[in-house]
């Protein structure tokens, strides 16, 4: 597929910054059984992910904005678009030396999601949609997946850890959605969820108490994949919830219910 400009600078980035962790990587893996801060290496590894992205990204484009999970938020001489970037998602995944992370690369124009990056450096598998133009991975196209009954369906979703106080409702989710499907992953990267749900891995995904570049890039490959996108709560912003669900469109409507309670 050949993409715009702007698609073609994100892959571009995507793919530098995705060397560099690769690199760190294979360094995190040896720090396992050290003695060495490996929390530490993994956030100096983040900050050089994000300075490349940065780097790449506003050197193409300098009067757009920037929302970061590091660097945090400025605005552009463009009011109207802005990166929405998160240079390692599934921190954990990375140090504790498993290959499940990616880097997530959003466009944001007037407020709508218009494109979006999503690359498992560690597979080297490129996610990527623009707007009326469809979802891709590398080479392929990718749509969501076919199956119209939950209980052939399995689903993802981020278990909250360490006393988060969206526990409960989790729990509860969980409790009435095990009993109707046929499995329920925790793979801890929320950008590769939604990328595994356009690709039809997933049949669908939830998630409570994210940031907006955990789910910017994911919701328009999804959406371009054919499936269907909402905050928990459907009135909601869903960047602005922090909150999603989404699924293919056949097992949507049973999937929200269940979740929504």
């Amino acid at each position: 597929m050949i993409g715009s400009a702007n698609l073609n600078i994100m892959i571009k980035a995507a793919r530098k910054a995705g060397r560099s962790l690769v690199k760190d990587f294979r360094e995190v893996e040896n720090l396992q059984v050290s003695r060495k801060g490996a929390g530490d290496f993994v956030s100096k590894a983040d900050i050089a992910a994000e300075k490349i992205l940065k780097d790449e990204l506003m050197g193409a484009r300098p009067t757009y904005g920037w929302l970061a999970e590091e660097g945090g938020e400025e605005d552009g001489a463009d009011p109207t678009r802005r990166w929405i970037v998160d240079p390692l998602d599934g921190t954990t995944n990375f140090l504790h030396g498993l290959p499940h992370w990616a880097i997530s690369i959003a466009l944001e124009h007037k407020g709508k999601v218009v494109a979006g990056v999503v690359y498992d450096a560690a597979k080297d598998e490129m996610f990527f949609a623009e707007k009326g133009a469809g979802a891709w991975m590398n080479d392929t196209r990718i749509r969501v997946s076919g199956r119209h009954r939950m209980i052939e369906s399995i689903f993802a979703t981020g278990l909250p850890f360490a006393g988060r106080s969206d526990l409960p409702a989790t729990l509860q989710d969980l409790a009435r959605l095990m009993p109707a499907c046929a499995g329920v992953r925790r793979w801890g990267a929320a950008a590769l969820d939604l990328a595994y749900v356009a690709a039809g891995r997933y049949e669908g995904y939830w998630e409570r108490r994210l940031n907006a570049w955990d789910l910017a890039a994911g919701i328009i490959i999804v959406q371009e994949a054919g499936g269907l996108v909402e905050a928990i709560d459907p009135e909601s912003n869903i960047l602005e919830a922090g909150d999603v669900i989404c699924s293919n469109e056949p097992i949507f409507e049973n999937f929200s219910k269940v979740i929504r309670g």
